[in-house]
């Protein structure tokens, strides 16, 4: 393949595991901020490291399923990319109520969510050099490959 046209970015991949990060990673994020609101902070420190366990699962999704050979860089990109466009929405609907934001806890999670990121890209890779592959990326008994598994 022409390096000018390697494709660099499995977009369906960083998609799948983006989805894993908003079914289970946000709603955890969102009680934990309701429960440290409510001055329940042993409640709000379990639904936090649920919110890291699902951003941990997504980042996993997209490194285990990518077919570029690049499972960290697509951990990383999903992980972050989600909570950043979650982060961005959640801040400005605050803003727009007129409440206060803090932008140094949104920076500090950032940092949590990369290394839940970089966790997750470790499993999707070991998994990965296991031979254990998404059933769209087995290939066949005769030898031949699925169509998701062809550059």
């Amino acid at each position: 393949m022409n390096p000018m046209t390697e494709r660099r970015w499995d977009i369906p991949a960083i998609r799948a595991g983006a989805s894993v990060c908003l079914m289970f990673g946000i709603p955890f994020s969102l009680l934990g901020q309701w429960a440290s609101g409510n001055d329940n902070g042993g409640l709000a420190a379990l639904f936090v490291l649920c919110a890291l366990g699902g951003f941990v699962l997504g980042a996993g999704v997209a490194a285990w399923v990518q077919t570029v050979d690049l499972p960290l860089k697509h951990a990383m990109v999903t992980a972050s990319g989600t909570y950043l466009v979650a982060q961005t929405v959640f801040i400005a609907i605050r803003l727009l109520r007129g409440d206060d934001v803090n932008f140094f806890s949104a920076l500090f999670n950032l940092t949590a969510v990369l290394f839940a990121g970089s966790i997750g890209g470790a499993l999707g890779m070991y998994l990965r050099r296991q031979g254990m592959r998404p059933s769209t990326q087995r290939r066949s008994t005769n030898g031949s490959v699925s169509q998701e598994d062809r550059p």
